[in-house]
């Protein structure tokens, strides 16, 4: 029985005794883990978990290919609910003003791992896996061994069928024995408080109330449930909520402690405080004073006689209002970006009677793949020395008791706090992959010194509420990269130049300007090598050696020119083609090379020369990377070269090259220099030297190829091409018959 079919039946299990509950199952596609670089590298799965799912149970698998060269990995993975997990496996540092949650994560090695949360929160849940942190040594495919780590989680839920419905004010009488009771409750909009409360409760005639209550679901890496345990007597056990999740089911579970044999009796009763809003729209401004100015330098709605009456405790129909709510219009700009601006153009007025509210619209489903800034700024002369404006942020219901508290902490949520003051007028919150929900905006105007000086004090916040894939687009040494998963768009910055971090603003690896000039200057100049072969080329009448010499030469120079991460960048072409013409321009002169000293025929020799080049453009347009791409055809052609050594040696009957000469000062030194390039290419750089190694591999392949190729043939003289191109007629000798004849 597979580890599947054993969790499955886990869950089966428990539900034959209790009908009201059944399993379902939940699977997506196995991924290939990688080596964690930046957050691409990072593994992405999206499920959404059904509602009145009381346990969801994680069941992540891990399987290897690759051989026994392979060694076991640790691989960590990351839940998150609402929103893809915010991590940070290499430590670095988040750019100024944003707030992050520590990540919940497990760590396993190959094998099978399972998780369960009870009370699951209904909706987007995301589970994000990879491999350690990468080295920083550069491998080439095909020399290392290819290890596969794959990962699959699979989701399974049980659910309830039958759930109570808690009506307000209604008491639901319940009888908890051996099963648990579960209930839920809708919270409409602008609910002030929540309070659950048992009655009657009793226990086979007995005065206690041995009951435990689990109000809430649970959400990672957070988790805010309430939990009451009422063990006293019955007139105490109750619950109170503050600001609880507006537009939504609230789940209830109650479950008796009594014992499996006694029997618990009671009533819940649920009872909702309705907040009044006072609603701010453009068309009530105007209505309210035809007579207000417009500011026309920054287009802002000066404070109007309507506003004025916000700060006094005003009751229509005999209930105060509770907050005033701005209307903020969504103004979708591209994939993961969104602008939020008040629909009336005007800034928020907030005084201290009470918060001022502005309700952002990200349960979309789509938003939660970028980063939410919300940017506020006060005027100085409008806030006196002793006033300070609070504000704070929160998903799925606002913070309305500034008056009590400061903490920004709703019933199952902790939001984020900023302020303003006259030392600081400005305030910026960036918050990284925010849920899927309604985010709120409240501010009100404190006095905390002197409370007296807040009740006629008003203060106008102007506000900048964004989200976008990047912030800042990742800096001028980040690119801001939109992934996919399925149907699911998220986005992350991938850094250069050493840079790291979120945004790519952590500098503690970067390279200086000068160290990037430099890298610049090694890679492009150590090319200037290859005018030592081209000028032996055309020294010797190599003329198509020489011109794929230069054809190496130039592209790798300005591909190398614009590879660089950093200011000192040039591209002349698309960075793709540059690319490519450099890696084919090095295959191929390594192709010609030894193509050339293997001295065969004119003829043979450029048909050769011709069928290796087309082989090498259809290798690399297959796999770039792949180094027996690029060695198999130089392994051919090393075979052929040697093959018409041997030949020669066997036909004269010595050893050929003849000469000790050419031995000692050409091809030992020339196997030696391109025996070093291979070994620096294949093993020795890494991301910190790669600017000087590669270098050193420009240099030692030029050089090789100086000191290979063949001397010139005794009867042409040297220079003999270049002098060719300035007459009209030239003496062609026939091998065969000794004879010359003039064309």
């Amino acid at each position: 029985m597979g580890p599947l079919e054993c969790a499955l039946r886990s869950l089966i299990l428990p539900t034959r005794s209790d009908i009201r509950l059944v399993s379902e199952q939940f699977s997506q596609a196995p991924q290939k883990l990688s080596f964690y670089s930046w957050y691409g590298s990072a593994r992405l799965f999206h499920f959404r978990v059904p509602p009145d799912t009381v346990l969801l149970h994680w069941l992540l698998q891990v399987s290897q290919s690759g051989g026994p060269m392979c060694s076991n990995v640790e691989i960590t993975v990351y839940f998150r609910y609402g929103a893809p997990p915010v991590i940070n496996p290499l430590g670095t540092s988040f750019p100024a003003n944003t707030s992050v949650q520590p990540s919940f994560f497990v760590k396993m090695l190959q094998s099978n791992a399972s998780i369960n949360i009870s009370h699951p929160a209904p909706g987007d849940w995301f589970v994000a896996a990879h491999l350690p942190p990468s080295s920083q040594k550069i491998e080439v495919k095909g020399f290392v061994p290819t290890c596969a780590y794959i990962f699959q989680p699979d989701m399974l839920v049980m659910r309830v069928v039958e759930v109570s419905i808690l009506e307000p004010n209604v008491p639901l009488p319940q009888t908890l024995l051996s099963h648990p009771s579960y209930l839920k409750i809708f919270v409409p909009e602008y609910t002030q408080e929540l309070r659950l409360e048992l009655q009657g409760c009793a226990s086979n005639g007995s005065l206690g109330c041995p009951v435990h209550l689990t109000v809430g679901s649970a959400t990672l890496p957070s988790n805010f449930q309430k939990v009451l345990t009422c063990t006293g007597p019955a007139w105490v056990c109750h619950l109170l909520l503050p600001s609880p999740p507006w537009d939504r089911w609230l789940q209830v579970t109650a479950k008796s402690l009594a014992g499996p044999h006694v029997s618990v009796a009671f009533s819940a009763v649920v009872t909702l405080t309705a907040c009044r809003p006072w609603i701010v729209n453009f068309k009530q401004l105007l209505q309210s004073s035809p007579n207000q100015s417009c500011n026309a330098s920054t287009g802002l709605l000066s404070p109007s006689p309507g506003y004025q009456d916000l700060g006094r405790n005003i009751r229509v129909g005999g209930g105060p209002f509770c907050l005033v709510n701005y209307q903020v219009m969504r103004e979708d700009m591209d994939v993961v970006s969104v602008h939020f601006r008040p629909m009336d153009r005007v800034s928020v007025l907030v005084h201290s009677g009470m918060p001022s509210v502005m309700r952002l619209y990200l349960n979309t489903g789509m938003d939660s793949g970028g980063s939410l800034t919300i940017s506020l700024w006060a005027n100085k002369s409008m806030i006196s020395n002793n006033t300070l404006v609070m504000v704070c942020v929160n998903a799925a219901s606002p913070f309305l008791l500034f008056n009590t508290s400061l903490n920004c902490t709703t019933a199952f949520f902790q939001g984020y706090s900023l302020s303003l003051s006259t030392s600081s007028r400005k305030a910026k919150l960036i918050i990284p992959y925010p849920e899927t929900d309604n985010w709120y905006l409240s501010l009100q105007l404190v006095c905390p010194q002197s409370p007296e000086e807040c009740e006629k004090a008003k203060v106008l916040i102007e506000t900048t509420l964004y989200l976008v894939p990047c912030l800042d687009d990742c800096g001028p040494y980040g690119q801001c990269i939109l992934l996919r998963r399925h149907g699911y768009l998220y986005a992350g910055c991938s850094c250069k130049a050493g840079w790291r971090g979120w945004s790519c603003t952590d500098n503690s690896t970067a390279q200086s300007t000068a160290q990037q000039r430099m890298a610049t200057l090694l890679l492009t100049l150590s090319n200037l090598m290859f005018l030592a072969p081209i000028t032996l080329s055309v020294y010797r009448c190599l003329l198509v050696e020489a011109s794929i010499y230069a054809y190496t030469m130039f592209f790798s120079t300005f591909y190398h020119a614009c590879d660089q991460p950093g200011e000192a960048v040039l591209c002349i072409l698309n960075y793709d083609t540059l690319q490519y013409c450099d890696f084919l321009g090095s295959g191929v002169s390594i192709w010609v090379t030894i193509l050339c000293m293997a001295r065969l025929k004119a003829a043979l020799k450029y048909v050769l020369l011709l069928l290796g080049t087309l082989v090498f453009a259809m290798s690399l347009q297959l796999d770039r990377r792949g180094a027996w791409n690029m060695m198999g055809p130089c392994l051919f052609a090393f075979v052929i070269m040697v093959t018409m050594w041997v030949y020669r040696c066997g036909h004269r009957r010595h050893c050929y090259p003849t000469s000790w000469q050419r031995w000692v000062f050409y091809l030992l030194p020339g196997i030696s220099m391109a025996a070093l390039a291979i070994t620096i290419y294949t093993s020795m750089m890494t991301s910190d030297n790669y600017y000087y190694t590669h270098s050193i591999w420009h240099m030692l392949l030029a050089g090789s190829a100086a000191f290979l190729l063949p001397p010139r043939d005794k009867h042409v003289e040297p220079w003999a091409c270049s002098q060719k191109f300035t007459c009209h007629y030239q003496i062609c000798k026939n091998h065969r018959e000794e004879l010359y004849t003039v064309t």
